[in-house]
This record gives C-alpha cells, structure tokens and sequence, in this order.
C-alpha cells in the first residue's frame, strides 16, 4: 500500500508561489501553470497567420510573429510588440492563452504584432526578462529601413505606428 507523508513534502519545500511555481530546497522547480505550447499556426478562426523568430541568436530566444491573412501588400500596418503576462514566472509567448488572445487582437486592429518570449525567474533572476525584451525591442527596431532580418517585418510593419502590450 503506498502511503504519501505530507509533512515529508512540505519540508522539500523551499518557496511555495501557488499557483505559479514551487521552488523546492534541491534546486527543483515546478511550474504548476503555463507550461503547455501551441504551435505556430494559420488560424481558420481569426485568419491570422503566425510563426516563430529567433531574436537572440546567443541566449537561444524566440518571438512569434502574427500577421493578418487579408493585408494589401502595399500598405504597412501597425506595429505592436507584445510581452505575456505571468509574473515573469509563469506562461510564454507560446501559451495557448496568449497565442489566442494576439491571434484575436491582430485580427481585430489589424495590426502585425510581435509576441515576445522571454528567459523566466527564478532559473533567470531580474533583470534577464527586461534585458531579453530589450533585445527583442532592438530586434524589431533593427528593421525600420526595411532591411532588417524578418521579412514580415520588412514588408509589413509600419514602424511610425508602434504600440506596446505587457
């Protein structure tokens, strides 16, 4: 028969932040939401399309880009570059609760957006998560000649009309 010691486990525990993450005294982290992905996509639903970029070649960090299916290809859309919610703990731009969301907001503004993922705490103390969105932010704006790596960016980004959501 197996017999479960509660007071056994909570003395593991080093910091318990439920309902985000537990930090255990061996250095074990368990996050107890946001760990599930949802794959760059077409949406049938909102008629966007979305991929993933690689911003930070040396910290090995990704943004995911939406853009609107139905866009003329000789105007520019506004910018918007989005950082997820979840306490820089929690969640990524690739959880299906913040994909559907910018999938939804991109297809309603009309806008190209930028999802940026970015390194959490605790394995990533502060300021890592500001210093990868910062390097997402100089990513983006390494393509306002229009020469920049993206070329979703390039083509479609109107660069005058930028907006930020966190």
């Amino acid at each position: 028969m197996f017999s479960f010691n509660m007071d056994a486990a909570k003395a593991d525990v080093a910091i318990d932040l439920s309902p985000f993450i537990i930090l255990y005294k061996d250095g074990r982290i368990e996050r107890l939401i946001g760990n599930e992905i949802a794959p760059p996509s077409d949406d049938p639903k909102s008629n966007v399309q979305s991929k993933d970029v690689v911003y930070s070649k040396e910290a090995k960090l990704s943004c995911r880009l939406y853009l609107p299916k139905r866009v003329n290809p000789t105007e520019k859309l506004p910018l918007l570059i989005y950082a997820h919610g979840g306490g820089f703990c929690a969640e990524s731009a690739f959880s299906p609760t913040y994909h559907n969301y910018v999938n939804l907001l991109v297809a309603e503004a009309k806008v190209i957006a930028i999802s940026v993922d970015y390194r959490r705490v605790p394995e990533h103390p502060i300021p890592v998560p500001y210093d990868d969105s910062w390097a997402a932010l100089n990513w983006a704006a390494s393509h306002v000649n229009g020469d920049g790596p993206e070329e979703w960016l390039n083509k479609h980004a109107d660069f005058s009309k930028g907006f930020f959501g966190w």
